[in-house]
């Protein structure tokens, strides 16, 4: 898989949102093991933008395993900086689940009262209404009427 290429402004970007960023990986004294990839490939999935703290090595060794770590993610090395590297990979495009059987939740809605002087402005309300309540023309929340049982017996054969 071949790295991404970025622009040297996109790689000023990047690596201005990567100065605060916490390094999610750590490559120790055994390099760059399969576990280190699965962990990187991970990371960037989930976040895009990563840092990686490399423990050992001088920095020709480092650099190869930012070369290496790039091809093999397929990602763009942005930053080598001592012991950091920085990689960024586009984040993939997150599936949007719908539940048919899902109810709407709470909605916010905003009530104007008017003031008895006309020169005034009016008070606004930000009131909350829940599924079983209703906003009456007043502006007032009435709560649903619990459903009564029917004053029908239905017969039934004794």
């Amino acid at each position: 898989m071949p790295q991404i290429a970025l622009t040297p402004t996109e790689r000023k970007a990047y690596r201005a949102q990567a100065h605060h960023l916490a390094p999610l990986v750590m490559i120790g004294g055994e390099g760059l093991t399969p576990a280190v990839c699965r962990e990187a490939d991970a990371a960037l999935s989930a976040h895009g933008l990563i840092k990686i703290r490399v423990l050992t090595g001088e920095r020709d060794e480092r650099a190869a395993m930012l070369e290496q770590l790039a091809d093999t993610l397929s990602a763009a090395p942005v930053q080598h900086i001592g012991k950091l590297l920085v990689l960024w990979r586009p984040l993939p495009p997150k599936e949007k689940t719908t539940d048919e059987a899902r109810k709407p939740g709470p909605k916010t809605v905003k009530v104007l009262k008017y003031s008895a002087r006309g020169g005034q402005r009016p008070e606004v309300k930000r009131v909350r209404v829940l599924g079983n309540q209703r906003l009456t023309a007043s502006g007032k929340l009435k709560k649903a009427r619990p459903s009564r049982p029917s004053s029908i017996k239905k017969n039934r054969p004794d």
